[in-house]
């Protein structure tokens, strides 16, 4: 009798397990047509498109990195067509004003009153062309509406339409004209994404494609695969990967010890604490799994802290990167079993 109970009640918390599991059969297949669709104009960078899916289901900000050339702006436009959501192009430049992307009032002489116009920031994703070429005024009024998703005009709150993201490119190699982005500006950027040269197949395969195409425009034949109703609830559904305990600890040790590396002038604040934690939710869902493993935090640890942290001007002089010294740093501390 003792046997039969025991089985039964096995049998009733496997259902249970299996009736909490999150379903993710249908985000997997729109991941796989959103990476067929970008793959038939981007050659490689896989990487990358990984984490620019995560950075939409975490719901976070994302800065492309890479001299000109690499198809930064491509890409970013490349991702707007397969997603059924507003599309706003911003490119910045020296002379950009804070008016000239949030909007401005205008008075209406049939009504004798002011009226706010909108500007480009009111839509879902917005590309924002060599952010580091607007100076430091222009740059801070990205502050409010990159955290909170509103603005603030004349007293009066405006909030966007979800899903708001915001993807930046920067030229990391050209300073003249350029104004280096504030470290609260950059502590508002999910992910920093560093894109290099191609490989020579992948060149060699990039003018074999551009060749055959001839007067074909490149974006003319990418199909929408999702909407803004199915983008909200999978990030409502990413959010409920199970994370351990002892992951959660994993996470605050990694980001602790930024703080505490002696090669590093600045370590990370726990919003860069959080930003793992959402983005490694992000790595295990379109991974098929509603669980994060110590693999997913690993993935997301260096894209979150790598511009999140200052190296000693010691160690910069010698050439060592942030990159180089988070990855050390994950190196070294313990994995939980």
């Amino acid at each position: 009798m003792d046997d039969i109970n025991t089985t039964a009640n096995e049998t009733t918390n496997e259902n249970v397990n299996f009736e909490t599991r999150i379903n993710l059969g249908p985000l997997l297949d729109h991941v796989s047509s959103i990476k067929r669709e970008i793959e038939t104009v981007i050659v490689g960078q896989h990487k990358m498109v990984d984490q620019l899916l995560v950075a939409i289901l975490s719901n976070g900000h994302v800065l492309l990195e890479g001299v000109p050339g690499v198809a930064k702006t491509i890409t970013a436009k490349l991702l707007s067509k397969t997603l059924n959501i507003g599309f706003s192009r911003i490119q910045f430049t020296p002379d950009l004003m804070p008016s000239d992307i949030l909007g401005t009032s205008v008075f209406n002489l049939k009504n004798s009153e002011f009226e706010f116009k909108k500007g480009p920031i009111f839509s879902n994703l917005i590309l924002i062309d060599e952010i580091n070429r607007a100076p430091a005024k222009t740059q801070a009024a990205l502050f409010e509406v990159m955290e909170e998703r509103q603005i603030t005009i004349d007293g009066s709150a405006y909030q966007l339409e979800a899903p708001f993201l915001v993807i930046a490119t920067q030229n990391p190699i050209e300073q003249e004209g350029t104004y280096r982005l504030p470290e609260a500006q950059l502590d508002r950027f999910l992910f920093k994404i560093t894109i290099d040269y191609p490989k020579l197949n992948e060149e060699i395969l990039i003018i074999q494609r551009e060749h055959l195409l001839q007067d074909h425009g490149k974006l003319e034949a990418i199909k929408t695969i999702l909407s803004a109703q199915e983008i909200k609830h999978y990030q409502a559904l990413v959010k409920q990967i199970r994370v351990e305990q002892n992951l959660l600890e994993y996470i605050a040790r990694i980001v602790i010890n930024t703080r505490e590396n002696a090669f590093l002038y600045l370590g990370a604040s726990p919003r860069a604490s959080i930003a793992i934690l959402n983005a490694s939710k992000g790595f295990a869902a379109i991974r098929g799994r509603d669980f994060v493993t110590p693999e997913d935090i690993k993935d997301a640890a260096v894209p979150v802290l790598q511009h999140r942290v200052i190296v000693t001007p010691e160690r910069e002089m010698e050439g060592i990167t942030s990159t180089e010294i988070i990855k050390q740093i994950i190196e070294t501390v313990e994995i939980p079993r």
